[in-house]
């Protein structure tokens, strides 16, 4: 009788099928991009937050509109500005500024319209208050002030 000799398969590791490798990165990235918000606003004006106890983060960010007070970062002036988008301006441009963000919001946002005022903890009460008044003119009522956390 004839001794047959039975080999043994080799026991490679596959290998590894990338052909839906970059598929699966294009769509992670869009991902990304999609849900991401980029700043579109640089800042104008140096200001230094006050600090605060009771700080909460807004809950509905498309319906918030920024106002920033500080002291103009070219040097031009050493008085406070206030800074709308990209531009500096005065309390006088408050109105016109909040009137086209509203048009430019959807009719749920235009309810939870809030304004955030950024201020430097230096400026004073008077400006806030003009400020404020600007704001009341234009039906903006809902304000909220920002601060760093007091640890």
């Amino acid at each position: 009788m004839m001794r047959r000799r039975f080999r043994r398969p080799d026991h490679s590791v596959p290998e590894l099928n990338m052909a839906s490798l970059p598929d699966l990165i294009f769509t992670v990235l869009f991902f990304f991009m999609i849900v991401t918000h980029m700043r579109d606003v640089e800042k104008r004006v140096a200001y230094q937050l006050p600090d605060g106890t009771e700080v909460e983060q807004q809950q509905h960010k498309s319906a918030v509109i920024h106002i920033y007070v500080g002291k103009p970062l070219d040097g031009s002036t050493d008085d406070y500005c206030i800074q709308l988008n990209n531009q500096l301006a005065t309390v006088s441009d408050i109105r016109r500024f909040v009137e086209s963000e509203r048009r430019q919001m959807s009719a749920e946002d235009q309810e939870r319209l809030t304004v955030s005022i950024e201020a430097d903890r230096d400026v004073p009460m008077a400006l806030i208050n003009e400020v404020k008044q600007a704001l009341r003119q234009s039906y903006a009522l809902n304000v909220s002030y920002s601060a760093t956390e007091r640890r």
